[in-house]
């Protein structure tokens, strides 16, 4: 099911309001997210969405002309950027941050931000006292200076709330 749009208001809510920025959102779907950071950009900056499924990716560059969309998977990122990002967009589910044989995604998206770069990642509210939530939560806290959790998202189907993890660490 599409998040609903008061989740994807959150997950969009780093996005500069002036200046170019470049936005990066993995995991676009169907393009809930996609819309959103569409609204805040408005012709302004970058925006590149990276989906794994040709269907979806398909779907989102017929609907989206101004994003620019790949098909890839987010571990490919690093070679699908010619600049560090301003603001990363997760849709990722939480088994993407620890596939077995790769190095952690959670480092390698702190890599691909700018100095006072922002990732958002959601999740539903079900999962937050989970292990792999509590495990993906000590890993935003060692990749990033910043850590806050945002409300819960009650008009989401699920319930969902957003990490912000801001200026990842060197």
């Amino acid at each position: 099911m599409p998040s609903s749009p008061a989740l994807a208001a959150r997950m969009v809510a780093p996005i500069p309001r002036t200046g170019d920025p470049f936005v990066v959102e993995l995991g676009a779907g169907t393009g809930a997210f996609t819309v959103a950071a569409q609204e805040v950009l408005r012709g302004r900056g970058r925006h590149l969405a990276v989906e794994c499924n040709p269907e979806w990716a398909a779907l989102l560059a017929d609907r989206h002309p101004g994003v620019e969309v790949v098909q890839a998977r987010a571990h490919e990122l690093p070679a699908l950027l010619d600049r560090p990002a301003d603001v990363i967009i997760s849709g990722l589910p939480w088994s993407a941050y620890w596939p077995e044989g790769q190095r952690p995604l959670i480092e390698l998206l702190a890599g691909a931000l700018g100095p006072e770069g922002t990732l958002t990642q959601f999740s539903y509210s079900w999962s937050r006292w989970a292990p792999p939530a509590r495990r993906q939560h000590r890993e935003f806290g060692a990749a990033f200076e910043e850590l806050v959790v945002s409300r819960t998202v009650l008009r989401n189907l699920p319930p969902a709330y957003v990490y912000y993890a801001r200026r990842p660490r060197g």
